[in-house]
């Protein structure tokens, strides 16, 4: 049985996972599904196991039973890099970017690792920075800019950046691979209150227009609450609850493991 209500395949499935390190049960049984042209959340207190199931979810750990599937792909035991091939793209906790490149040329390289490969070798080999792009490369790039915000900063090195527009940055270097599902592993991280708000719009806008599936890590509660359409709720490696936002506001075992009465009724003011 799917661990996804509604009609929708899931673009990204874990059914049944569990992970054991010697004697500890860090996952148990775990069913997430991931559907496409949505926001998925996942939280939970610290030590919850959501890092192993985002481990076990990109390829960088092989359960202990259960099943991963990506589209209609087992890819339970496949790397992240065959992952990746296969439409699954991820971000990481601090950004993982060139400072020396543009915003421009990373989206511009994302796009020709998925589209045209064969120019990453010659890029690599050209004095003087990255072949011109062509026209379809153009209007992708552009328009991922334009859906992320990223149009002001587009020619300038991300090393110049503050922190929110890098994350910015990941997200379309991510999407620019054209991804079934992508992965967003505590993005907020370290951002203010703008930025935070400046993310959340980019991630709704980039859902809506390129119907992604997205899985979003997170501890800010307030914002897994506003932008997922449906979010999970681990603790001590099991799934606690699962639902809608108002449902994971409602549900008490959410309220004593995790959210707590202040922050419920925060969210519900």
């Amino acid at each position: 049985m799917s661990a996804m209500t509604g009609t929708a395949a899931p673009v990204l499935e874990a059914r049944g996972v569990s992970v054991h390190f010697g004697g500890i049960k860090a996952l148990q049984g775990v069913d997430v599904a991931v559907a496409p042209g949505a926001i998925t959340g996942l939280v939970g207190p610290n030590g919850a196991g959501k890092t192993t199931l985002f481990g076990v979810l990109s390829g960088l750990l092989r359960p202990t039973a259960g099943t991963v599937r990506l589209k209609d792909h087992d890819v339970t035991t496949a790397s992240a890099q065959t992952r990746a091939r296969k439409g699954l793209a991820r971000t990481f906790q601090q950004p993982e970017l060139f400072l020396g490149l543009t915003v421009r040329e990373h989206l511009t390289l994302a796009y020709r690792s998925t589209h045209h490969r064969s120019r990453l070798w010659t890029d690599a080999f050209t004095a003087g920075g990255l072949r011109r792009p062509d026209t379809d490369e153009t209007a992708r790039v552009d328009f991922l800019l334009d859906v992320l915000f990223l149009g002001g900063v587009a020619d300038q090195p991300v090393g110049s950046l503050p922190l929110g527009t890098s994350r910015l940055v990941e997200v379309g270097r991510a999407l620019a691979t054209s991804p079934a599902a992508l992965l967003l592993d505590e993005p907020l991280a370290g951002l203010d209150s703008y930025e935070v708000d400046k993310l959340a719009a980019a991630l709704r806008r980039a859902v809506a227009e390129e119907g992604t599936g997205m899985l979003l890590v997170e501890h800010d509660v307030s914002m897994v609450l506003s932008v997922c359409r449906r979010i999970y709720v681990l603790d001590f490696g099991v799934l606690l609850a699962e639902g809608t936002p108002q449902q994971i506001r409602d549900d008490p075992k959410v309220r004593v493991a995790y959210l707590g009465d202040e922050v419920i009724a925060e969210e519900k003011s």
